[in-house]
């Protein structure tokens, strides 16, 4: 299974800043010492052109040169550096990466190229991200541009089809994805899917296409449920050809902004039933990490490592269901 980095981009923070950054590190390594059938690569950058089919013009020149306004800049949660502006593009990157691999886009966007079923990106979920603005730690909306770029290229591959390749979002970070409800908000060909907490951020939410709001507290069984009903409604409204899943760890019953109580095994459940659900379709997947902010940053990275075990038993399945390339 090939996995994209961009921990090696680094973003410098100043002290006692609550944004967990040394996580995806952590990721990195355990994966390489304890999956092996994980193929790691360095993030590519996503280029202007890739990220103008989101956001705007303005936006993306204020994040490369730095001129974003100050209020803005306040908005992300970061200090504006080049590292910052190189992270956020190659964690983008990473997403579209992923979703071309997922989707067997690599081989000179031919029709016939074997999709690999499942990738990852090693960050990404940046869904608070607006087409104008970040906010919430989100720079640039990994997920949106993937969707947009995947639609264009799946189309060029496969002009004789007459509908455009459909995505849904399955965002099950703990807050909501209001960035990516808002640049979809009038898109019928991406379905956005959001399970978070009632009560957290963003306290101004965004219309998703399904917006599933959970008590302060959720336990496992409810949450498991929720997420049932869930994705029955989004079968039962679209079919999609490519599903990008947000794997919060934030969810977590000992993270710091999350105000949920699931458990290792209740996310390692929900895990099981996303990748369930895309496999008994055939639907290719691409994830992201999105967020996680442990009072303990070992319990963050053991809920991503328990996602990455659950991913490459699906990946493998896949890998038996293609046959040889």
């Amino acid at each position: 299974m090939q996995a994209f980095y961009a921990d090696n981009f680094v973003l410098p923070l100043p002290p006692g800043h609550r944004f967990p950054m040394g996580k995806y590190a952590l990721l990195r390594d355990r994966v390489v010492r304890e999956l092996p059938q994980v193929r790691i690569a360095p993030a590519p950058a996503a280029s202007d052109g890739e990220l103008a089919l989101v956001h705007t013009p303005f936006y993306i020149e204020a994040i490369s040169r730095g001129t974003l306004p100050a209020p803005a800049q306040r908005e992300i949660g970061f200090p504006w550096s080049p590292g910052m502006a190189e992270r956020a593009r190659r964690s983008a990157g990473a997403t579209v990466a992923a979703a071309r691999l997922a989707l067997g886009l690599t081989a000179g966007l031919a029709e016939g190229s074997k999709p690999e079923g499942i990738a990852a990106n090693m960050a990404g979920g940046t869904h608070h991200a607006y087409a104008h603005k970040g906010s919430g730690f989100c720079v640039f909306n990994d997920s949106a541009v993937a969707a947009r770029l995947m639609q264009t290229e799946w189309g060029r591959a496969h002009q004789q089809r007459r509908q455009a390749l459909q995505v849904a979002v399955i965002d099950l970070d703990v807050h909501q994805g209001n960035g990516t409800a808002s640049i979809f908000s009038r898109d019928p060909s991406v379905f956005t899917l959001s399970l978070h907490g009632q009560k957290n951020f963003p306290f101004h939410k965004e219309a998703s296409d399904l917006d599933v709001e959970l008590p302060d507290g959720c336990t496992d069984a409810p949450y498991l449920q929720a997420l049932e009903q869930a994705l029955d409604e989004l079968e039962r409204r679209f079919e999609p050809g490519l599903v990008l899943f947000l794997a919060g760890a934030d969810p977590f019953e000992g993270d710091r902004l999350g105000r949920l109580a699931l458990t290792f095994d209740g996310l390692e459940a929900r895990d099981r039933r996303v990748f369930d659900w895309a496999w008994q379709r055939r639907i290719p997947l691409a994830f992201a990490m999105a967020g996680g902010y442990g009072v303990n940053i070992d319990d963050t990275v053991q809920v991503q490592m328990n996602t990455w075990r659950v991913a490459l038993e699906y990946w493998q399945r896949w890998q038996h269901w293609n046959g040889p390339a």
